[in-house]
């Protein structure tokens, strides 16, 4: 495992698109939902274990190296909203053009390939963490931080909060963090034998439910 290619990978400036999606958070601000730091440290610790828990599975057995195929299949089993599989899918293609310009890799090209539109954002991370050297755990670890990091900085965008405090919010979420990686590293060694349906399922109605209602918002400073 490299130390560096964690990092580089999990930046925020890695250009892989996650900037302009706000992971639910700019839905739940005009809602009222999120309105300060401890409503943000509340949205993104139900999101973490649920959207997150579900895509750290994903991605930690995309890096063990289990079917792409069958993970693209099992994401999309576990996202209802439409217009979140559009976005996963979205962002899994730029953070896969991003990946093969940084680690080239045999598998980035086979995946590109088999899904020219865009596999699901988790299932290219994993796949981008196999090919920088990184483990199961390692790929867990982003899309958790991930599931956070992008509604933390969305709402210093949205609401103008301080970002030390939002920063803050993230650093208490770091027990969090490391338990939901560790349970999803977990799902995705056992997946190895028992197949994809093992992987965590956690849903969030809300989340689907106001990232529909957001799609049709006629104004809107994220795409998702």
């Amino acid at each position: 495992m490299s130390l560096a290619a964690l990092l580089v990978l999990a930046d925020g400036r890695f250009p892989a698109g996650g900037h302009a999606h706000s992971g639910g958070a700019e839905a739940a601000c005009k809602a009222g939902r999120i309105h300060d730091a401890a409503t943000l440290e509340q949205f993104c610790r139900g999101r973490l274990h649920t959207a997150g828990l579900t895509a750290a599975g994903l991605a930690a057995a995309a890096a063990l190296g289990l079917d792409p195929a069958l993970l693209d299949a099992a994401a999309d089993a576990r996202t209802p909203s439409p217009a979140l599989r559009a976005a996963a899918r979205r962002l899994g293609r730029q953070l896969l053009r991003a990946a093969r310009a940084t680690w080239p890799a045999a598998e980035l090209d086979a995946l590109a390939a088999a899904f020219p539109r865009g596999a699901h954002q988790p299932v290219v991370l994993g796949l981008a963490a196999r090919a920088a050297g990184l483990g199961a755990p390692d790929a867990a670890h982003v899309a958790a931080y991930e599931s956070v990091s992008g509604p933390a900085t969305a709402t210093v965008r949205l609401l103008g909060l301080d970002p030390f405090e939002a920063s803050a919010v993230l650093a208490r979420l770091t027990p969090d963090l490391d338990a939901v990686a560790a349970r999803a590293a977990e799902a995705a060694l056992l997946a190895r034998t028992e197949g994809a349906d093992v992987l965590p399922a956690a849903s969030s109605p809300l989340l689907e439910i106001a990232a529909e209602a957001h799609a049709d918002w006629a104004v809107r400073l994220f795409a998702s």
